[in-house]
């Protein structure tokens, strides 16, 4: 029993190892690609060699098709191997649902070739990417996910009670292993969720995604998604069976509720997480 439990434990690190290539956060999917979250860019690279039963002329073109043919296989993959909430990778959320992975698939075929090297056995390298966009959101986000209704949310809110505007929010989650998702929380140390999908616009959600991820302070602050004058909290612990999800402290919990009773940017969501 131990050493199933330790394998499976093995199989979930390896299958979100999250590295950090030059001050990038980046989740390696293994066997597949990589997702940068911080550019909120899908990345593979792709491999084919060339058929020798074709004729010479043609034997490059051939191991190109392999190669993007190879690349278009891993960026799906990784799609699927994203985390989207804490107890959730994206193949699970839509195991039964062929007419979305049918959906993602039409989305990363228009991948970007950033760039191909010729191998000397003839076999060919090809460098792909593709954006997080809002298209590819779209599909990611399950019918069961119950977003803030449109009716609901008020974009025309103003600070009543306070001069002080803030801009967003930035959690300091530094220091405790905390993983990337698509769709994390932010729960108060009482239990009390205070950041998830039932807080927000599916609209911005779409559009920006959920919340967005740095590795520094100051390029958190600068970030067009909460510069200004966001809210700056720090994590007490992380949450949830994959570790995506964030604690604060009851006092930052209702120093950020309370601002976000009369200002929009929580519903918008304004929302940066700061990792290792």
């Amino acid at each position: 029993m131990k050493q199933i439990i330790f394998l499976l434990g093995f199989a979930i690190f390896m299958m979100f190892n999250v590295l950090q290539i030059n001050g990038q956060i980046m989740q390696q999917v293994t066997g597949a690609g990589i997702v940068n979250w911080q550019d909120q860019i899908i990345k593979a690279t792709g491999i084919g060699g060339p058929n020798p039963n074709s004729p010479i002329s043609s034997q490059r073109a051939g191991a190109i098709r392999a190669a993007k043919m190879d690349a278009l296989r891993q960026l799906l993959e990784t799609v699927q191997g994203m985390q989207l909430t804490s107890e959730t990778i994206v193949r699970n959320a839509f195991v039964e649902n062929d007419v979305i992975v049918s959906k993602v698939s039409g989305v990363i075929k228009n991948f970007k070739q950033v760039d191909i090297r010729y191998l000397s056995d003839g076999s060919v390298e090809v460098d792909v990417e593709v954006p997080i966009s809002g298209i590819l959101r779209n599909f990611l986000f399950p019918e069961n996910f119950k977003f803030k209704k449109p009716e609901d949310a008020n974009f025309e809110k103003t600070s009543s009670n306070s001069t002080e505007i803030f801009t967003g929010l930035i959690v300091d989650a530094r220091g405790f292993d905390i993983m990337p998702a698509i769709a994390p929380k932010i729960f108060s140390e009482d239990g009390n969720e205070i950041y998830s999908v039932a807080a927000v616009s599916r609209d911005c959600a779409v559009q920006i995604g959920f919340t967005g991820y740095e590795k520094d302070m100051q390029k958190a602050n600068t970030n067009e998604r909460v510069k200004g004058n966001p809210i700056i909290v720090k994590s007490i612990k992380a949450a949830g069976t994959n570790k995506t999800d964030v604690v604060i402290s009851n006092s930052d919990a209702a120093k950020i509720l309370a601002a976000a009773e009369s200002m929009d940017f929580i519903e918008k969501c304004k929302v940066m997480i700061v990792l290792d």
